[in-house]
């Protein structure tokens, strides 16, 4: 592959962009491309037309392997776009939709192109660039996130590090590989030796399948997959004799949802990390004695974002302003900041972005959170998505792990809606449980305030399924506008 490229002029500081599934393909290009010392740009397949073209642009993309599921929206991107790139084709044997074939050549006769002898040689300095990941663009155009080759290496390290990952693991991908670049674990399991299992569409029964079939033993998802896996109908189960690991980010999965994924024979641990971090950064590193608490007070504990990983240099709460070190006493909320080879380069092309993301000499998150006295971080909101009602501050993180633990109850998101006495009052938006007895909005308030302070507690509760990106994270910007009509 890489030789296929060079002799296509791609070199150095190219831009390679990849709109794909999770194929062994898209596996193939996290090795090939950089191997010509070009730049990995993996997109986000729910992206339109225009961000794709944007995309295009910004990241100057050279050449551009597209997958024949995406390849009308790729097509109606190239014609928006200046950037003029060839195009290669991916064409699954395991999609079965339509969608036509837009390349010049198809991947395999591509790859065919090239001399497997190619002289490959290490980058010339480890902090060249290997990829370029944008970042989701909710309020304007997606920034450009650079990851390094040494940043790169040295979380793929801290990943196997942080989850004592042995060799020849069997991982399936239920974590989509164009999301930053799959949390570096494309570099994990081939470190490892491992073999990696790749998942078209990501579904509880082909889940299980892998894990039967398979012996898969490792996996990473947000917390959706974790639902989707824990409250799977009974005909979409496999039975398994062993243990599967699982790393989940994005918001902190519920407790309700970490105890059943734990009685379903699944060990959860959770990271946190942003794109700007290459993924996980932050492991909630569990110790012996958790193991003797009750089953609810472990998946509590277990919720938090935790403690720095290896490579990360460090991991505090603090304040944006003074850049003052809030207390540890699990109370005080501020911003998270992290610092250290792990977070990115800059943002491609913006430096006052790029500047003002790394004021005081940390990078700032955008997440509030505090600080434990055992020095374990726990986030309690985006800075945008903390609800401020008569004064006082209300973490929807709080509000949703409460909902999560009523047993109608598959999703939660809370978020604010305007009040004109309070100023802002929580709407929590539910997805029910398939086949579970339907509770009124009346009875999930009264669920509410039975189970923590009646302020915090949703004025208003809407049904239904919740937005979200590729990533499963729910799109609360979304749910802002809704909650203002309501």
């Amino acid at each position: 592959m890489a030789d296929a490229l060079a002799k296509r002029g791609i070199g150095k500081g190219d831009t390679v962009a990849v709109l794909t599934a999770n194929t062994p393909e898209m596996m193939e290009m996290h090795f090939g491309i950089p191997m010509t010392g070009a730049i990995i740009n993996t997109i986000n397949t729910r992206l339109n037309a225009a961000i794709i073209g944007f995309i295009l642009d910004h990241g100057e993309a050279d050449a551009v392997f597209v997958d024949r599921e995406f390849a009308g929206v790729m097509a109606d991107a190239l014609k928006v776009a200046k950037a003029k790139p060839f195009v290669i084709d991916v064409d699954d044997s395991e999609y079965d939709g339509v969608g036509n074939l837009i390349g010049e050549m198809d991947y395999e006769a591509f790859i065919a192109s090239g001399d497997a002898s190619f002289p490959f040689t290490p980058p010339d300095d480890e902090w060249d660039a290997i990829a370029l990941n944008y970042t989701s663009g909710t309020t304007g155009d997606p920034k450009g996130v650079v990851y390094s080759h040494r940043g790169t290496y040295l979380n793929t390290a801290s990943n196997a590090l942080v989850w004592q990952m042995p060799h020849h693991p069997v991982y399936l991908w239920t974590l989509p590989m164009f999301h930053c670049n799959g949390w570096c674990f494309p570099w994990v399991i081939a470190m490892q030796a491992g073999t990696h299992v790749c998942l078209r569409q990501v579904r509880a029964d082909a889940i299980y399948a892998a894990i039967a079939d398979h012996g898969v033993d490792h996996m990473c998802g947000a917390p959706i997959v974790l639902n989707m896996i824990a409250n799977a109908p009974e005909d979409e189960k496999r039975a398994f004799d062993h243990t599967v690991k699982v790393m989940t980010a994005a918001s902190p999965p519920p407790p309700s949802t970490l105890q059943k994924m734990e009685e379903a024979g699944f060990d959860v641990t959770h990271v946190y990390g942003l794109t700007e971090t290459l993924g996980p950064s932050v492991v909630c590193a569990a110790h012996d004695n958790w193991a003797d608490l009750p089953p609810a007070d472990r998946a509590a504990v277990k919720a938090r974002q935790g403690v720095r990983y290896p490579m990360l240099e460090g991991v505090d709460v603090m304040e944006p302003e003074t850049m003052a070190v809030a207390p540890r006493d699990g109370e005080t909320i501020a911003e998270v900041m992290m610092q250290g080879n792990i977070v990115m380069k800059g943002y491609l092309k913006n430096p006052s972005a790029t500047e003002a993301a790394f004021a005081g000499g940390w990078f700032h998150s955008g997440d509030l959170g505090v600080m434990h006295e055992d020095g374990y971080v726990a986030l309690k909101d985006r800075s945008k998505d903390i609800i401020i009602s008569g004064g006082e501050n209300i973490s929807s993180v709080e509000v949703e792990q409460t909902l999560y633990s009523h047993a109608a109850v598959s999703e939660a998101a809370v978020v604010a809606k305007p009040d004109e006495k309070w100023g802002e009052t929580p709407c929590a938006f539910i997805e029910l449980k398939p086949g579970a007895a339907a509770p009124s909005e009346a009875d999930i308030i009264e669920f509410c305030r039975a189970n923590m302070a009646r302020f915090k507690c949703p004025r208003d509760v809407v049904f239904g399924p919740l937005p979200k990106t590729s990533t499963g994270k729910v799109q609360k910007f979304v749910l802002r506008e809704r909650a203002k009509e309501i």
